[in-house]
Formats: structure tokens, sequence, C-alpha cells
């Protein structure tokens, strides 16, 4: 019987260990892309318990009208029907997911302005530092499905 428990001790003990290890490795991770099968793209930090999703979100708006920059990032918290800084997310709904380098051009600007306060009265978010039109890709560097 001694034998047993001290067994079941050990077994509790190393999961108990994997588990904090791995909740240590998400809590610290850094920003990461999650594409959808809507097309839409969002930044965050991925969030796994309790349900996954997203938080300090990041959003990719598109103003077509705007030809000079016709896509701009947005603090998800700051659109006009004010949500907050978290969003579930159905699983099977994602496509992809992609964690930011820590040179990404995107990642300074959520370190410089993290809550992309616009610079004007128009609401709009901070022009990408890139160009995300698929049409002028070379083919590898557009995000797919961005144009709806």
């Amino acid at each position: 019987m001694k034998k047993i428990i001290f067994a079941a001790a050990i077994v509790l003990a190393v999961l108990v260990a994997g588990a904090g290890a791995w909740f240590y490795a998400y809590r610290n991770s850094g920003y990461s892309a999650v594409y959808l099968k809507t097309g839409d793209v969002y930044f965050g930090k991925i969030v796994h318990f309790p349900r996954f999703g997203l938080k300090n979100v990041y959003l990719i708006q598109a103003s077509p009208q705007n030809q000079e920059t016709p896509f701009s990032i947005q603090k998800f918290s700051r659109v006009f029907w004010g949500p907050e800084d978290y969003i579930s997310i159905n699983r099977n709904e994602v496509v992809w997911t992609a964690r930011l380098q820590k040179e990404s051009q995107l990642l300074q600007i959520f370190k410089e302005n993290p809550d992309l306060a616009p610079k004007n009265d128009t609401g709009a978010g901070t022009p990408l530092p890139f160009n995300l039109n698929p049409s002028s890709a070379s083919g590898t560097g557009g995000v797919p499905s961005i144009n709806r």
C-alpha cells in the first residue's frame, strides 16, 4: 500500500510540475497573429484558459476609400462600440496562428503606442508600416484574403 501511495505522489508531483511549466510558458508568451476563416486577422496575446482567445487585442481595419493607406491597425477596445480588451475565439474558425518576432515592426508599434490612440479626430487607427494589399504582394509577403 505504501508503494502505491508513493508512486501516486510521484505521478502527481510530475503532473503538477508539467502543468506549472506549461502555464509559465504560455503566460509569458508574446504577441501572436490569429487568422480566421472569415479573413479577419487579430493580433494579441493568446489565452488558453478558461477559453481560447486573445487579450491585448489589435485588429486590421480596411479603408478602401483611402488609397494611400488602405489598411490600419486599431486597438480592439477602442472601436466605437467599446468592447473589453479580450476576444474569445472558436478554435474551429482559426486557420493559423503565428508568433510575432521581437523585431517585428508591428510589435514596435504596440510598444510605442499601446492604445493606438488616433492622431486625429477621425477615429482611424494607426497606418500600417507595410503594404497588406495582396495584389501588390510578391506572392509570399501578402496576407491572403485580406480584401473581402
